[in-house]
Order: structure tokens, then C-alpha cells, then sequence
């Protein structure tokens, strides 16, 4: 039996995340003390969020009310399974992004370094408290928060193409949520009277059987508009700023696909389905696999794109489009094992696509190289860089021991359990052009001979600051770690659907 626990304990998470962002702006003046902050407010963050874990797992929700702003609307904070999957990946990898800021910024010797850590610190805020949400109202509200203040982090350059790309950035998710999102959530009050998610059980939503009986035409369109209305997830038609973003400093590119945007994207698709709509209505309105189907056709045409691209973040890009539809589409399937996957590749992507940006990065710094055609041989240099990139690839591709292999595993068989062929045969098609991405780069920096240039800088290449390396290493053995031992996050995934 499901206990819940009143209390504002589960506020600190979002508390913290709230103040380090003041105090890293007070102490601009100096470097050291600003990044620190980082690191304290991180490591904080972490420590609150793994606080609430014992509880949880036991079987309890945590949830505090802050304000009530009109009956049914309410500023509420929970945590419950699938909260702590996401708030936990972002506190931790907020910890090594923060290393590895220090290493790029300072490298590079980047502009409005200041500005740069506290965007970067309240966009952890917004996705803290995107994971946290008890309702609609909270979540688009934290939502909004990412979106805005991630929009100086894609423009930092503050060129032509960095604020072409970040207008791109800001017109899709601003234009999605305020044109589908919004309407949804009015909606969804008009409907029910309250926005609250119904937590603890995701079989059942918010929507109950008289309200779905009655309007079953008007809770169809809510749920479209929420799926349209969450352009964080990339799915086709609405990715098109996710490789546009590229344009971004690489710990930005690091930061959105790996920790708080497009993940908050894809949790809060699984919030909406199975908190919000439940298995029960989704399968009786047949909803899943029509959610499901888009899901499966990005995923491979994602991945036949990510094939043509040169430049190694734009292929990573592409590959996080195909990535991210793996998570829609397991949750969409409905069927328990399908479900189990889609929600635990939430935290096995986040760890293996964050050591690819690592790397990516890495690779800048050190070489200022950024087309993988000129990568050759360049695996002898940096072996630490291109041996991590090369675990996390296999991740992606979905060879064991790696995580991805896990959640890839529960959710093919859950499309076998679901009976979809179709879903079924795109996955293993998305695999093979997995493979074929990924592999290349692999062959290209530690079996091929680098090109005779009397202008090339080979014999001078090394690896990138020890404050890169570090948390690209940690994040690709944490990938094999969870291939090895996925309990770590399954058990969040079981207890949040009593699978």
C-alpha cells in the first residue's frame, strides 16, 4: 500500500538549485569561488535527492503543497520512482559537468563565464523541478524555466550562427508549449477540475472512467496536445532545434542532451502517459501505439541522418533525436517490460550520451577538431577520450555490458509482448544504423593511419585538462557499472509501476 508523506523535505532538492545560482553570481568577481559553488550547490543537490530514496523504495510518496493559486491549481512537489530517476541524474551529473566546465571554459578562455554558470546552475534548477512536479501547473512551469534560460547558453557565442540557432531553439519549445502545451493543460481543468497527477499507480490517470466515458473525442486531443506540446522530446516533426542547438559551447550540448532538457522532454512524456493519462485509458482509447508508431519512424530516420553527418556533435545530435524515441516509444507500448525499458533508458542514455559530449569536447580542446573525417589515428593521442567514447558507443548501439543493452533489451521484448512487428523490426534496423554511425569514428581514431599534412598538428596532440578526462572517464565506467548492476536504477522503475 501506497503511504504518502507530507512533508517539505522533498523541497530542498529545488531550494538549493534555487540559491546557488544568487550566490554563483555574487561571487563573479572570482573564478575559483564561483565554480566552487558549483561544486557545493551539485554535490548538495545530489545528497538532498538521494535522501529521499530510502522512502521511496520502501513504497511511499513524498509531496508538499508550497502554494494553492486557484482550487485545483497548486504549486505541489512529489517524489516518487520515476521523480528520482531524473532528479538523481542531474544532481550527479551536474557534479562532473561542473569539473568539466571548469576545464572548457577555462581552456578556451570563454567570454561571460559568469553568466555561462548561472544559466547552466538554474537550468538544473528547472529540471529538478520539472522531476518533482505533483501537477501540470508545476511541471510547465519548471518546463519554462529550462527553456528560458538555456536560450543564453545555446546563443554564447553571441555570432551569427549562435543566435540563429538559439532563435530556432527558442521558437520551437516556446511555440510548442504555448500553443499545444498551454491548451492542453486548460483543457485537462476544464475536464477534471485539478491538475494534479495521480501518482502511485500507473495503471490508472488522472482521468476517470466517467470523464473518458463521457468526452472520450476531448481527452483524445488533450493527450495529442500534450505529446505535440512537448517539443523537448524531439519527436518528428518538432527536433528540428536539437541539432540547431549544436551551435552551443560542448558542456551546453552535454547539458541538453544529456541531463536537463531533452530529458526533462522524455520524463515528461512518461509523467503524462502514466501519471497523467494511465495505462488503462491509454490502451482503452487506443492511444499507445499510434504514440508509439511516430516514435519507432523518428528513431530510424534519425538514425539514417545521423549516418550522413560529418561533424561529429551534429551525428550525436541525430543520434540523441533516435535515442530519445526509444524512451517514448517503450512507454507507449504499455506493456510492462516495454515500460520498465523506456523509463530506465532515461538514466542509461543520460550517463553514455553525456561521455560522448565529454569526449566531443575533449577532442576540441585539445585538437580543435571537430569533422570526423580528420579524426584518424587519433585514438593513439588520446586514449582515455576515444576509450571511454568507444564504451559509450556500444551503449548506444545496445551491446552488453553496457546500460543501454539493459533498457534496450526490456524494451524489445516488450514490443514482442505488445505484438508490434512493425516497432519490433525498427529497432533492430535503428541498431544496425547504430552501429553504423558509431563504429566508424571508433575504426577511424585507433586503427587508421593519420593523412601525411605537413600543416597537421598530430605528433602535438595529447589529451584534454585532467578536469575533462576525469568525468568522461567516470561517466563511461558509471555506463558500464549500470550495465552490470541495473538494479540501481530498475528498482526506482519497479516500485514506481508495482511491476
Amino acid at each position: 500500500m501506497t503511504g504518502i508523506i507530507e512533508s517539505a523535505r522533498v523541497l530542498l532538492p529545488v531550494a538549493i538549485t534555487l540559491v546557488a545560482p544568487l550566490f554563483i553570481w555574487l561571487y563573479r568577481g572570482d573564478q575559483n569561488k564561483r565554480e566552487g559553488v558549483s561544486f557545493v550547490a551539485a554535490g548538495l543537490t545530489f545528497l538532498s535527492v538521494l535522501s529521499l530514496a530510502p522512502q521511496v523504495l520502501a513504497g511511499n510518496i513524498w509531496k508538499y503543497t508550497l502554494f494553492t493559486i486557484l482550487p485545483g491549481i497548486t504549486v505541489t512537489f512529489c517524489a516518487d520512482g520515476l521523480s528520482l530517476i531524473f532528479a538523481i541524474v542531474a544532481s550527479f551529473l551536474w557534479m562532473l559537468a561542473t569539473s568539466y566546465n571548469v576545464g572548457y571554459m577555462r581552456s578556451l578562455d570563454e567570454h561571460a563565464q559568469t553568466r555561462y554558470y548561472v544559466c547552466f546552475a538554474v537550468a538544473i534548477f528547472g529540471a529538478e523541478g520539472v522531476a518533482l512536479s505533483a501537477n501540470v501547473f508545476t511541471l510547465y512551469l519548471f518546463y519554462e524555466v529550462i527553456t528560458v534560460f538555456t536560450y543564453p547558453l545555446v546563443a554564447h557565442h553571441q555570432d551569427e550562427e549562435g543566435f540563429s540557432g538559439a532563435r530556432k531553439y527558442i521558437v520551437y519549445l516556446m511555440g510548442t508549449s504555448k500553443l499545444f502545451l498551454l491548451p492542453a493543460m486548460v483543457m485537462t481543468y476544464v475536464l477534471l477540475g485539478t491538475l494534479d497527477f495521480h501518482l502511485g499507480d500507473a495503471m490508472k490517470g488522472m482521468f476517470p472512467p466517467d470523464v473518458v466515458e463521457a468526452h472520450p473525442l476531448a481527452v483524445t486531443i488533450t493527450y495529442a496536445l500534450y505529446i505535440m506540446g512537448i517539443g523537448k522530446a524531439a519527436l518528428m516533426p518538432f527536433h528540428n532545434w536539437l541539432p540547431s542547438a549544436m551551435v552551443a559551447p560542448t558542456p551546453v550540448s552535454a547539458l541538453l542532451h544529456a541531463v536537463a532538457v531533452v530529458k526533462a522532454g522524455v520524463f515528461c512524456v512518461c509523467r503524462i502517459i502514466l501519471s497523467g493519462f494511465g495505462v488503462e485509458v491509454m490502451d482503452k482509447l487506443g492511444l499507445g501505439i499510434p504514440t508509439a508508431m511516430v516514435a519507432a519512424f523518428t528513431l530510424t530516420v534519425a538514425s539514417f541522418i545521423a549516418l550522413t553527418k560529418d561533424d561529429l556533435k551534429a551525428r550525436l545530435a541525430y543520434s540523441t533525436v533516435a535515442q530519445l524515441s526509444y524512451v517514448v516509444c517503450g512507454v507507449a507500448l504499455l506493456t510492462p517490460m516495454a515500460v520498465q525499458g523506456g523509463m530506465a533508458h532515461i538514466a542509461h542514455h543520460a550517463f553514455s550520451k553525456i561521455t560522448l559530449f565529454f569526449a566531443a569536447g575533449a577532442i576540441y580542446v585539445a585538437t580543435h577538431l571537430k569533422k570526423i573525417s580528420l579524426m584518424d589515428g587519433l585514438g593513439r593521442k588520446m586514449p582515455w577520450t576515444f576509450g571511454a567514447f568507444a564504451i559509450a558507443s556500444l551503449s548506444m548501439i545496445g551491446m552488453p555490458p553496457v546500460c543501454g543493452f539493459v533498457s534496450k533489451w526490456y524494451i524489445v521484448n516488450g514490443a514482442l509482448q505488445a505484438g508490434q512487428m512493425g516497432i519490433f523490426l525498427a529497432f533492430m534496423l535503428s541498431t544496425v544504423l547504430n552501429a553504423g554511425y558509431f563504429l566508424p569514428v571508433i575504426y577511424r581514431a585507433f586503427f587508421k593511419e593519420p593523412a601525411p599534412d605537413p600543416h597537421s598538428h598530430y605528433e602535438h596532440y595529447k589529451e584534454a585538462p585532467l578536469t575533462m578526462v576525469i568525468p568522461l572517464c567516470m561517466t563511461g565506467a558509471i555506463s558500464v557499472i549500470l550495465g552490470l548492476y541495473p538494479a540501481l536504477f530498475m528498482d526506482f522503475v519497479r516500485i514506481f509501476g508495482k511491476f
